[in-house]
């Protein structure tokens, strides 16, 4: 049993082994953070004490003051330039993205080998229908560069699987009928639809080609909802979107930079911020402009995005979130509600539910067909974006699996019946 399932995601990620005693589907997750079945996809490199802690930990650590560096969203750079490029880690030292995302893939091995008792060299990996939109080299270079990063850590055999496919062998083991389900794997850095027929028949068949009727995906999902909370709640009270002497808006790359998480530490550079200083007389209003650098100078990027994102979490299933922001100035506060979620996501939800509705077009089957949508994937917290997806199938059964759990789950189903 020297094979494991990984699901790397773009903010969790989870480890399957197999488990005979473990019913219904033989797969068990392995703990990969004490008694966590899960993870924070996140490696802080901490200077202070000289060691790379990650997942919780490593937020921790960040939020608590270490001098260091944070890498979270690692899974976004993979097809870009900017995964084979170097990062500085804030010590005159440098490490490469890639490098980045194999340490964090040999720390899922430890753990995966930990909990099997010996070691583990073959492996399912879990990736997205598309890595990189509408560009199919760049898509096929995303998954060699994660293929060789497990390699670089001792995977001597790799598998990939589609997420949302994962999901439907997770959805299949419970069934006793068949069904036409689409699958919707929202997660923190894609939205993934896959059509497949599933029944327990089905579920016996290694080959599976047959029953796949359609794949589809865009590159927006959790974080993408992240950068916009964080834009409009946070970041108009730092300057963007306001304006200069002449009533024109202020330059706002900033903000977009400051509002993304693998961009943040690209605000930090000295010749960045000696520019930014520069920048005060352009501001109408230079409260704002004392408020950016003030969250420049104290690197407070990572805290604000985390900020949002717990704000988005908050005004997900309906209510308000108040976001403190006296880090930045005494008494500053920001309520936020879900209605404007609605309001600054509105291309995002729709993109989303047309994506969905593309996979079945692609694939020829009418809405009436569809017997399910099963949505899995951490996003699918968002109310508004789940039922976006359900008004597009009024007919179909709306079924939720584990939002974190059960693309892992059915990784390890795919392993089992690979290896076993």
């Amino acid at each position: 049993m020297d094979y494991c399932a990984i699901d790397f995601g773009t903010s969790n990620s989870a480890v399957a082994l197999p488990a005979r005693d473990a019913a219904p589907h033989g797969v068990r997750l392995a703990p990969v953070e004490d008694d966590h079945a899960t993870l924070p996809t996140a490696v802080f490199f901490n200077l202070d004490e000289d060691i790379r802690v990650f997942g919780r930990a490593a937020i921790e650590s960040y939020i608590d003051g270490y001098d260091g560096r944070l890498m979270r969203s690692m899974k976004s750079i993979l097809g870009s330039p900017l995964a084979e490029q170097s990062t500085e880690l804030g010590d005159g030292t440098a490490v490469r993205y890639l490098d980045v995302i194999a340490l964090f893939l040999h720390h899922l091995k430890q753990c995966a080998e930990a909990a099997a008792g010996r070691p583990v060299e073959r492996a399912v990996l879990g990736r997205p229908v598309f890595f990189v939109d509408d560009d199919p080299r760049a898509d096929r270079l995303a998954q060699d560069q994660l293929k060789t990063a497990a390699h670089a850590v001792g995977f001597r055999y790799i598998e990939f699987q589609f997420e949302p496919i994962a999901a439907a062998f997770d959805y299949e083991a419970r069934l006793d009928a068949e069904k036409l389900v689409l699958f919707a794997d929202i997660g923190g850095g894609t939205s993934d639809f896959s059509l497949v027929r599933v029944g327990p028949d089905r579920a016996r068949k290694l080959e599976r080609q047959a029953d796949v009727l359609g794949h589809h995906g865009v590159h927006v999902a959790g974080t993408d909802f992240d950068r916009r909370v964080e834009l409009v709640a946070i970041m108009r009270e730092l300057g963007y979107q306001s304006l200069d002497e002449q009533g024109r808006e202020v330059p706002n790359r900033i903000y977009f930079d400051l509002a993304t998480w693998h961009l943040i530490n690209t605000v930090y550079a000295p010749k960045r911020v000696g520019e930014l200083r520069l920048t005060k007389y352009v501001y109408a209003q230079p409260r704002y402009h004392d408020r950016l650098m003030r969250v420049i100078d104290a690197r407070l990027g990572h805290a604000l995005a985390g900020l949002a994102e717990r704000a988005k979490i908050g005004v997900a299933a309906g209510g308000d979130a108040t976001l403190d922001l006296s880090q930045v100035e005494p008494e500053l506060a920001v309520v936020f509600s879900e209605p404007e979620l609605l309001e600054v996501a509105q291309d995002e939800i729709r993109r989303i539910a047309n994506a969905a509705r593309d996979t079945l077009r692609q694939a020829g089957v009418q809405a009436a067909d569809l017997g399910a949508v099963y949505f899995t994937g951490g996003s699918t917290g968002l109310r508004c974006v789940t039922e976006a997806i359900g008004d597009a199938f009024p007919r179909a059964e709306k079924v939720f699996g584990d939002r974190l759990a059960s693309v892992a789950t059915g990784l390890g189903i795919h392993a089992q019946r690979l290896f076993d």
